[in-house]
């Protein structure tokens, strides 16, 4: 995974008041199940807590969704 010096890192809650479409729970859920579901790529755990890189999110959605490097929707 290429590093980016300019991560966006989001607690649980900054995450879902950003993005209202994913709820907290919805999220937990996802965090819980992150080794099954390999949302492990997207998250980081700091000191006890964790939070959600923005960017692998959004990238992680596309792949789970089959989308690779698309830059044009039908």
């Amino acid at each position: 995974m290429e590093q980016n010096s300019t991560q966006i890192l989001l607690s649980v809650n900054q995450f879902a008041e950003k993005n209202p479409a994913f709820t907290k729970g919805c999220l937990r859920a996802l965090i819980f199940n992150a080794e099954k579901n390999g949302f492990n790529k997207v998250i980081r755990r700091i000191g006890g807590r964790i939070f959600i890189n923005q960017q692998d999110f959004f990238k992680w959605v596309d792949e789970i969704n089959g989308v690779h490097n698309k830059t044009e929707f039908a």
